[in-house]
């Protein structure tokens, strides 16, 4: 069974990017512009794995994540946090708040696929 990615971000160009490469990787992939429509969509068909911009308009990524991991039939969906915030006080404050793992913007698009793949191979 393929494999759904969520991707959330506010610029577009990097939404159609990461989509592009998603789907050449062979995953099912829906997209969201901003916090709110990010948890919409979780609402209307779980995720395996969610690429989440922290810095977004209505609801920040570090809230939707965790709003996402305050529910318990949505525990097992996979968080990877995108930002343009590297410090480790972001990093630390993202990890704790239930992300699986935090890859700091600008990023190597292979390096991005090869954690979603690795993450996407563990069991939950």
């Amino acid at each position: 069974m393929t494999k759904s990615i969520l991707l959330v971000d506010d610029e577009p160009n990097i939404l159609l990017s990461l989509e592009f490469l998603m789907r050449k990787a062979g995953y099912e992939v829906r997209t969201a512009h901003d916090g709110e429509a990010a948890l919409q969509a979780v609402e209307q068909a779980l995720p395996d794995l969610i690429l989440l911009d922290v810095n977004m308009p209505k609801r920040d990524g570090f809230d939707v994540c965790q709003t996402i991991r305050a529910n318990p039939l949505w525990k097992g969906v996979r968080i990877i946090m995108l930002t343009a915030k590297g410090r480790d006080v972001e990093r630390e404050k993202g990890l704790s708040l239930g992300a699986d793992g935090y890859i700091t913007k600008p990023f190597a698009t292979q390096d991005v696929v090869d954690r979603v793949s690795t993450l996407l191979a563990k069991e939950r």
